[in-house]
Formats: structure tokens, sequence, C-alpha cells
């Protein structure tokens, strides 16, 4: 490459990206406070010329061996952040501190001489390898100085001989040629590194595929989707000028936005991609630098008690119930499993179903994806008080033996059908479901699975039965020892009631009622609910699909949360006691009111 000016403008970068954002304008910083680069290279390559000639806009005619660091004001680049610059060492004896330096770099300007092609070679046979030596995971800008020293015979195409290295070496992310003596492109070398790290290009784009990845596609694909207000598959000239607003703060005239949409018609795959304005949009709708939502774009920006639950308004749920209805692929209303991840690849963690105990939770349609978000603000100490709630969410936990039909009652809430094949629930399940109640309103259903060997873990903290609505205790009505454990379990959880606060609503289960029952069951139950204090056992049938209304009668036993409180024997003691303590204060303090006080009278006192 010469130094005519139509060479020296020459920049390779990693990067084209077309997209409608790039179309857009504007530019913010991912709130990076400074920008580190370390300057290394061989020795007189011009390390320290090109930083002097940076910061003071002048050639330096001598220049020390290594200069200190040099901060470059923030107002020198449209980012506004500042760019400190550590020159480094070319010797041996400083390498230890030369690794120090990278490993705080954010990012890594190596220097070559155009005129000592040698110094070029020692890029792929030293540098380069010693960076992944050192495990240096920050961009790097290659930079060719002393360009106005280059002469004809040294002539080369700096796009031809940086391609294949930059194949090699991802860790490059633009290639440059400057001249500190004539000032030229030395700006632009400190601007790239600092573009580098405030805009990366490693996120966003696949350098194997020359595409877009996954997580950058789903990230767009969740932007658009809030943009497009009405989900029509478009963005119409009120919704695109609202995201240029929300991005840029600047509005679009009609003739831009006639402009636009022109462009992005056409899809000119050579349009040149400006990874500025897809930081920006990024940003602005809540993305790290690894394309994931922030984590305060995830959680509840505020305390609750145990005890108090969250529901989403009216709004959120048709939102929800949209946007998933809109990424099916037949528009039938039914999520597969690809649709799925890609409406959650930017909160992976958040994916209904994607871990257990989540698995299978919901059936994939957008009614029962919003039936599973719905977020357990209320507190359920003051619904008992009330005697009544008008909560729309209710969790229920299933508690029961090994065999007592647990599993089967959460699928029946999803509408499959029954099955014979039996195999021991180990790990919680969790089954989503709207309950159409009479009014014609309608309640979502949580039910919680919970092994039987996992009670007493379960139960272990003072708040485990906070944030249950409802415990329903099934057992097997033909199985003698079943209806014994069921009782046992019962007994566990009114009595961890008691103790923490926390009581709940109780309804007995006799599953299997299709099933011949031992002679001394139904009498059996009874007594068992009458000791209790609690409502009858509910007789259903999975398998005969006879329920018995089992979920409205959860929903209701959930309503009205005085109702169907377990006591046992201990904690009617304890109530009894309390109530005697009580009444024992109260005569005291009436008693004490009526004695009359006699009081002697003293002489009055004159004082002089």
């Amino acid at each position: 490459m010469g130094s005519s000016a139509a060479n020296v403008g020459a920049v390779i970068f990693r990067t084209n990206l077309p997209s409608l954002i790039q179309m857009l304008g504007g530019s913010i910083s991912g709130g990076c406070p400074n920008v580190r680069v370390v300057v290394v290279g061989d020795r007189a390559t011009g390390k320290s010329s090109l930083i002097t000639a940076a910061a003071s806009e002048t050639f330096p005619e001598e220049v020390p061996p290594v200069l200190p660091p040099t901060r470059l004001p923030a107002d020198l680049y449209p980012d506004n952040v500042p760019v400190t610059i550590i020159d480094t060492s070319s010797s041996l004896e400083s390498r230890g501190k030369v690794a120090e330096e990278l490993k705080r770099a954010d990012a890594v300007v190596l220097t070559y001489a155009c005129d000592q092609p040698s110094t070029l070679n020692r890029l792929t046979t030293f540098w380069l390898y010693e960076f992944r030596r050192l495990e240096i995971k920050v961009p790097v800008i290659v930079v060719g100085c002393k360009l106005d020293k280059r002469d004809e015979e040294h002539h080369m195409n700096l796009e031809q001989v940086m391609a294949p290295i930059m194949q090699q070496f991802r860790e490059i992310e633009t290639c440059i040629e400057c001249s500190a003596a004539n000032l030229v492109q030395v700006p632009e070398v400190f601007y790239y590194a600092q573009k580098a790290v405030l805009h990366p290009t490693a996120p966003l784009f696949d350098h194997e595929t020359q595409a877009l990845k996954l997580k950058q596609l789903g990230a767009l694909k969740r932007i658009f989707i809030l943009c497009d207000h009405d989900m029509d598959d478009a963005l119409n000239d009120e919704e695109l000028n609202e995201f240029q607003i929300k991005c840029f703060n600047a509005p679009l005239q009609p003739a831009e936005i006639v402009g636009v949409k022109r462009v992005v018609q056409e899809k000119l795959p050579q349009e040149k991609g400006r990874l500025e304005t897809t930081w920006t949009v990024l940003r602005k709708f809540g993305y790290n630098d690894e394309i994931k939502l922030k984590d305060d774009y995830l959680t509840i920006p505020f305390k609750k008690a145990p005890d108090q639950s969250l529901e989403l308004t009216s709004e959120a749920v048709e939102f929800l119930k949209g946007s998933s209805a809109h990424l099916t692929i037949d528009k039938d209303g039914v999520l597969r499993n690809s649709e799925l991840d890609d409406l959650f690849s930017t909160a992976p963690e958040s994916v209904p179903g994607a871990n257990s105990p989540y698995k299978d939770a919901v059936e994939r349609t957008p009614l029962g994806l919003v039936s599973f978000l719905l977020s357990y603000l209320r507190r359920k100490s003051v619904d008992r008080k009330k005697q009544q709630t008008d909560r729309n969410v209710y969790q229920c936990f299933v508690f029961g033996p090994k065999g007592s039909g647990k599993s089967a009652l959460l699928k029946s809430l999803l509408g499959r059908p029954f099955s014979e094949n039996y195999a021991a629930t180990t790990d919680e399940h969790y089954a989503v479901n709207v309950v159409d109640r009479l009014g014609g309103t309608k309640k979502t259903l949580v039910l919680r699975e919970i092994p039987e060997d996992e009670v007493k873990m379960i139960l272990s903290t003072k708040e485990s039965l906070a944030s249950c609505d409802v415990a329903v205790f099934a057992y097997d009505s033909s199985d003698e020892y079943s209806l014994k454990r069921a009782s046992e379990l019962l007994m566990t959880v009114a009595r961890r009631g008691e103790v923490s606060g926390f009581m709940v609503p109780c309804l007995f289960v006799a599953a299997k009622d299709d099933l011949d029952s031992y002679p001394m069951a139904i009498k059996d139950s009874a007594k068992i609910c009458q000791n209790f204090g609690i409502d009858a056992p509910i007789h259903i049938s999975v398998k005969e699909r006879d329920l018995n209304s089992m979920f409205n009668r959860i929903v209701t036993a959930a309503e009205h949360p005085h109702l169907s409180v377990p006591e046992t024997e201990v904690g009617r003691s304890q109530k009894q006691y309390r109530h005697l303590v009580n009444r024992f204060l109260m005569f005291t303090s009436g008693t004490l009111n009526l004695i009359p006080l006699k009081i002697s009278p003293k002489r009055s006192r004159k004082w002089n």
C-alpha cells in the first residue's frame, strides 16, 4: 500500500451486518467508564510515537523508550468515553510486566512497521500466539505504523495480506495503517480500539457463517415484537418513529421514514452495518454485552413477604398471549419446542419447561404459556383476616404417598389422558391451567406435586408453606396403608402451619375411586377429616374421568382461606391455653378497675 490519498484510508473490518436498525442513527456506550488500551509490538515499530501523536496531534522528534500512561479525553470520540493508553517495552526483561498489562487490557493495539516486513511476519510467528498463551481474550487492533516510510519495493495490498491472518486469528477486530509523522489515521487507531470494546463484534456476528448469531436474532425478534404494537408483522410509520425516539431520542421526518423502508425492502446484502447503532438498540432494550437481558429486567424491583403474591395485569396477559401466538410458524396457536426456545432465547433461565420441576407444566399454547408465566402483591394473611380473596392465581401443594395418584391428578389438570404406566415421583412437578368458574370468571391454578421422600426437606424452613394457598392430600382409596400415610402427611403439614403461622386450607382426596375400597375405608377417612376439622374426603377417579369438580373445589378453598384449616391436638390445646390466659388477663384487668383506692389525707404545707 502506498501513501496516496486513495490508499491511506483503507481499513479492514470484521463485520458486515445488514439490518433495519443500521439504517437509523445514533450511538451510546455500554456504560463503560474508561477504555484501557495496551500498545505492544516489536522494538522500533513506532509505538511511542503513535501514542504521542494521538495525544498531542504533533509528531515528536524524540520520545522516551516507554511513555507513562496517556489519557485521551472523553470528548475526543462520539461515545464520550475516555481512553487510557498503556505503552510497553519490547525488551526481554519487561516480558512479565507486558503480560500483566495485557491481562488488564480492554483492547490491544499490536504494531508493526510498514517499512520492516519482518515485523509484520512477527505478528503470526510470535505475538498473536503469545496472546493465546496468556489467554488474552480482548479485541486486537493490528496497526501498521510508519506508513510514510514505505517505499514501492515494499508495496502491499493490506486486505490481501491480512485476510488469511484474520481468518486464522479471530481476535483481530480491525487492521489499519497510519503515519505518526504525517498525522495520517492516528486518531482512528484508538477510535477503532475504543469501538471494539464498546461495540464488540463477537457477540453479534458469526464469522464462519457470515451471519448474525442466534442470540442476536432472538434479541432483535423480541425488540420487533415489543415495537409491533398492532402485531401485524410490520412496523408502521408510527411504530417506526416511536422506535427511533426510544433508541436515539430523535424523531424521523416523513421523507426519512420513506428512505428507511426503501432500503429495508431492497435488502441490500452489501450494506455495511454500524455496530454502534446495533448496540444502541440492544442496550436501550435492556441487553448486556453478552446479548442477555440484564438482571433488573428479569427480577422484581422490590422485596415481598413470604406469603405475598404477585399477579400480571390483564394488559400483560394479553400481550403475552399475542406474542406467543405471533411466533407460531403455522399460526396454529401451539408453540413447538424451537418456537418456545426462540421466544426465550435472550433469557433462557426463564424458559417454561426448560428444567425440572417445570418440565411439561403447561400445554404449549398461548393460554397455557401465559398461565405458567403468571407469577406468585397481596398478603395472604390479610386475605385470611378478611375471610376471602379475589386473587386470580392460586398455588396448590399436592401431597400423598407413593402410588396415591398425585401425578395422574396433575396430568388431568392439563387435560392429558390417563395412563396405566406407573413411575414413582422423585422430583417436584408442576401443572398449570385455567379453571372456569361460575359466572364466566377464570382462575389460574398451579398444582405442585411434592414427592413423599422430599416432604421433610421441603417443610424444613419456616416459610415453606408461605406460597401455598391450598394443600391436597391424595391417597389410594383401595389401600389402607395409603390412607394412613396420607393422614400422617396431613398431620405434618398441619403442625408446620401452626408453628410457622402459615396455615392453609387442606383437602383430603380419595383417589382411584374406581377400585374396590377396603371395608372400613369410608368410615376411617371421614373420621380423619373430622378429627382435623376439615371437609369430608373428595372421591375421584382420574381413570374414569370422574373428578368430582376437584379443581373448582380447590379454587373455592383458596378463595376462603379461613375454612377447612386443619387443627392438631397440640394446636387445639395451645389455642385453648391462649384463650384461658387472655380471659384471665381480661378478668384481672377488670377486677383491678373495680377495687376502690383509699388515699390518706396529708396535712397541707405552707411554703414561706
